[in-house]
């Protein structure tokens, strides 16, 4: 059954707007981590959006932009999303799962057992006025073991697929503002670049209305050598493709430039008759038609012992 669900207005993806309740950040987590909080609270739809049921928005027309900067269309973004009263937490979930798989866990210490030497007793236990001691290698003096120090672990923690792609439609859907968007369709600009130039890009970005100086994430279908050698000079920009698509480079952008290829695939990939949904949808129903069989099996084989 369709509702219209009427949500908080959007500002930026790095203004401090809030859904819900704001989430208190664990005090486990590390400070590069809690240094993110404000991105967290970031996340709101616009009033803007037709919301059709509980996780599917539309987006009002956005115009398409040619290199120019004129616009020569219009597109609409039609993705999964999730509720307002949890798009935070999806979202902050997603975003720490992502920053903690990324630690490599290999940093080591040593502890007094470990360290070398100190095996002799440096001096007698009495009669010398100084606190007793066993070794030389006691966490008390330098040079000694490290108590309670790091060894290396597993960080790694995990995420639904559906979970983690239901985030990822949430950041793209919440930077459609009402107003000055945040999110901006261009035509295919790939071959306008005969050769890498700096120059031409940032003019390309300001005919487009976007501040060299802001961050901002392009999402394209293919990345051309000559692009990517005229936006890596631009520290304020970063190059996506699908493969390379990830929620913390959506969310930490001011600015998300989506090609008119890059609409139709976050529709397919994203919205509501997700291609990836009927291909885990198809690998559900396998893998309970293989225990099914496996039940039968094992049932007969229990008959046929029976019988004997």
């Amino acid at each position: 059954m369709s509702s219209t669900i009427t949500s908080t207005p959007f500002t930026s993806l790095t203004s401090l707007t809030t859904l819900t309740t704001p989430l208190s950040p664990s005090p486990h987590l590390s400070p590069h981590l809690l240094r993110l909080t404000p991105l967290f609270s970031s996340l709101s739809l616009s009033p803007s959006l037709t919301i059709t049921g509980p996780t599917t928005i539309t987006s009002p027309p956005l115009p398409i932009l040619n290199f120019e900067g004129d616009q020569v269309g219009t597109t609409r973004l039609t993705l999964k999303t999730a509720p307002p009263s949890t798009a935070r937490a999806v979202v902050h979930r997603a975003i720490i799962t992502d920053l903690q798989n990324k630690r490599r866990g290999t940093a080591s210490t040593l502890t007094r057992g470990e360290v070398r030497g100190g095996g002799r007793k440096p001096y007698k236990q009495k009669k010398t006025g100084n606190a007793r001691r066993g070794s030389q290698r006691t966490p008390l003096r330098p040079g000694g073991g490290v108590i309670f120090g790091p060894k290396p672990r597993d960080w790694s923690i995990k995420i639904n697929k559906k979970e983690k792609r239901l985030a990822i439609s949430t950041a793209i859907a919440s930077a459609v503002g009402e107003g000055e968007a945040d999110l901006v369709v261009v035509e295919e600009f790939g071959e306008r670049f005969g050769v890498p130039k700096t120059r031409e890009f940032v003019e390309m970005m300001r005919r487009w209305g976007i501040d060299p100086k802001r961050k901002a994430a392009f999402l394209m279908k293919e990345l051309e050598e000559n692009v990517q050698k005229s936006g890596r000079n631009v520290g304020t920009v970063k190059l996506l493709t699908p493969r390379t698509l990830n929620l913390y480079d959506v969310l930490n952008a001011d600015k998300l430039v989506l090609t008119r290829w890059a609409v139709e695939y976050l529709n397919q990939t994203y919205g509501v008759d997700s291609e990836f949904d009927d291909e885990e949808e198809g690998e559900d129903d396998d893998e309970e038609a293989d225990e099914g069989e496996e039940e039968e099996g094992s049932e007969e084989g229990d008959d046929a012992e029976v019988v004997e």
